[in-house]
């Protein structure tokens, strides 16, 4: 796609956009501040549902973002009244320092649940991160890194687009996420802006079929979180509409198709305890949903992520996983490869076995199993539909850091 170009710098290379961050201990507060953006978000589909996100959904319905405040070590969630009364707090803080309407203001949290907001501390690293506002490359990094909880690295990404029209864009994110990370967007925290001019409901759209294809098809654990929320804004810095006669610019579209993605891996390679990056590619099944249903079953077995752990090329584990994942299958016919960056071998070709035990395809795939990043390829023969999930391994380190994880 050379209509998309990968940009350094992260939120930096946004005009009329300031962000910083800021980390007390375990508590990190990160603000975006984009006035006058339209905005919208996807959120948890968790029946639990955090404080910030009903606080932002309520704030969302105007379809102006002007700030986001976002915290690190508390998720304010299984709080009842007080979550929400915490929540208004914070956000009339930023209000009053920044002087923007506060039903401009959007709220989002991640730590531990059940445990009411330390208010006083996070004021503090509040007042830190407002002192640090500013538009350069530091900045964005900061915060990436004060929205981190088990995260081992900062996650960002910005890229410009020449649209169709020829005229040029710019997208950009941070995101957090390394543990419950699950089908419909788990523990993850996803804020992306851009400097074209979109209507609000526009964005609702592409920002879905966005994330249908690339938060949606990350699995670290199979655990999915109360305070997933993917908000993105548009400041119109550049003039530069993307919609035209009611439909948006397909290069806009695929630009964020590749952004959110790119996000997406970087997640799931970051999997707590995570020694390998696994994707699992699924082709010619029945029907995309029957694809996307396949694809996540293999990233999200337990057995395999082991096996993937231990360096186990053990398709049999694959195959289970494909059968109850709920797609159409027929095993007599089915392909199942390995492969890294380097090589690709056939485990079982047109449902025929060929990775025997002491088979040249047997040692190729242990070798492969090996590596850093480990891909399953599929291929159904049954339709047209193919999905690609992105997932880790499973580890002792896994165990060790959620035993540890407070209570």
């Amino acid at each position: 796609m050379n209509f998309i170009k990968d940009l350094d710098g992260g939120f930096s290379v946004i005009e009329n956009l300031k962000v910083s961050g800021a980390r007390e201990g375990k508590y990190g507060v990160t603000i975006i501040v984009s006035p006058n953006s339209t905005a919208s978000a996807v959120f948890t589909s968790n029946k639990v549902v955090a404080a910030p996100v009903k606080y932002t959904k309520n704030v969302l319905k105007k379809g102006i973002i002007s700030a986001v405040f976002v915290n690190s070590g508390n998720a304010n969630c299984f709080t009842g009244q007080q979550g929400i009364k915490d929540c208004e707090t914070l956000v009339n803080l930023v209000s009053k320092d920044l002087k923007i309407p506060s039903d401009e203001i959007a709220i989002s949290s991640t730590g531990v649940i059940g445990r009411e907001m330390p208010i006083d501390i996070i004021s503090k690293v509040a007042y830190e991160s407002l002192s640090k506002l500013g538009n350069g490359p530091e900045n964005s990094l900061a915060a990436a890194r004060a929205i981190m909880t088990t995260d081992t690295f900062p996650k960002e990404c910005a890229v410009e687009v020449t649209l169709t029209s020829g005229e040029k864009v710019r997208i950009a994110g941070i995101t957090k996420g390394s543990g419950m990370i699950a089908p419909n967007m788990g523990t993850m925290l996803s804020f992306i802006v851009t400097d074209a001019l979109i209507p609000s409901d526009d964005i609702n759209k592409a920002l879905k079929k966005s994330a249908d294809i690339s938060f949606n098809m990350i699995v670290v654990d199979g655990d999915e979180s109360t305070n997933d929320t993917c908000l993105m804004m548009a400041n119109g810095a550049s003039g530069v509409e993307v919609v035209r006669d009611g439909e948006l610019d397909s290069n806009f579209q695929e630009a964020l198709n590749y952004l959110c993605i790119d996000l997406a891996k970087k997640m799931a390679r970051d999997g707590e305890g995570a020694t390998k990056f696994i994707e699992a590619n699924v082709y010619g099944a029945k029907s995309l949903e029957d694809a996307r249903l396949a694809s996540k079953s293999i990233i999200s077995s337990s057995l395999f992520k082991s096996a993937v752990f231990g360096g186990d090329p053990n398709w049999g584990r694959i195959v289970s996983a494909i059968g109850y994942s709920g797609c159409d299958l027929n095993p007599d016919i089915v392909t199942i490869a390995i492969a890294d960056d380097e090589d690709e071998v056939d485990l079982v070709k047109d449902g025929e076995i060929l990775a025997f035990e002491d088979t040249p395809y047997l040692k190729r795939a242990e070798k492969i199993m090996q590596s850093k990043n480990v891909i399953v390829n599929i291929d159904m023969h049954l339709g047209e539909g193919q999905a690609t999930a992105w997932g880790c391994d499973l580890t002792y380190d896994y165990v060790k850091i959620n035993a540890e994880y407070t209570t």
